[in-house]
């Protein structure tokens, strides 16, 4: 029995772990942190996996959702994130290129300034394209709540990053 456990957990990881660790680093910002928080996750749901085999995808993000923002919330101090400079020349990169990258490395420090809960619901609302209601589940709070939180989020993204269209479902996709 112990034997069919494993290899259930075993495929459920080597099948989900990649969309895992996508929407970890989506929290997270950092591909090292992504994966550790993943692997806590793992590590969590393995202790309850005849429990929740079933239904163990939404449990473990859950965990990761509950276990970033319990991090956050253990920072005592603000985190500066360097930014890479903006090379000069963008040869060989096409039109363009200068000003994507430029909106690209803004909107990236803008959502890692954004608090936890509101970088939380927009991850959820539109990187994993989840309804008001599913998330507020996933995060074990109100529809008002989620729905309050992605809109002082958005606005706070267009506060940061002017020329950024945060309607656009490009850009939140």
């Amino acid at each position: 029995m112990k034997e069919s456990t494993d290899a259930e957990f075993t495929a459920f990881v080597e099948q989900r772990a990649a969309d895992l660790v996508r929407i970890a680093y989506a929290m997270t910002g950092d591909q090292r942190s992504a994966e550790d928080l993943v692997q806590a996750a793992l590590a969590k749901a393995y202790t309850r996996w005849p429990r929740i085999r079933g239904d163990a995808e939404p449990y473990v993000r859950r965990i990761i959702y509950h276990d970033r923002i319990s991090g956050w919330r253990r920072q005592a101090r603000i985190r500066e994130f360097p930014m890479a400079e903006v090379p000069e020349s963008s040869a060989g990169f096409g039109p363009g290129h200068d000003q994507d990258t430029t909106l690209r490395l803004t909107l990236r420090q803008a959502l890692l300034s954004l608090p936890p809960r509101q970088r939380a619901v927009l991850v959820l609302r539109y990187l994993e394209d989840r309804s008001v209601d599913e998330t507020a589940e996933i995060l074990g709070c109100r529809r008002g709540t989620v729905a309050s939180q992605a809109t002082r989020a958005l606005r706070k993204l267009r506060e940061l990053v002017p020329d950024l269209d945060v309607t656009a479902p490009e850009v939140l996709r």
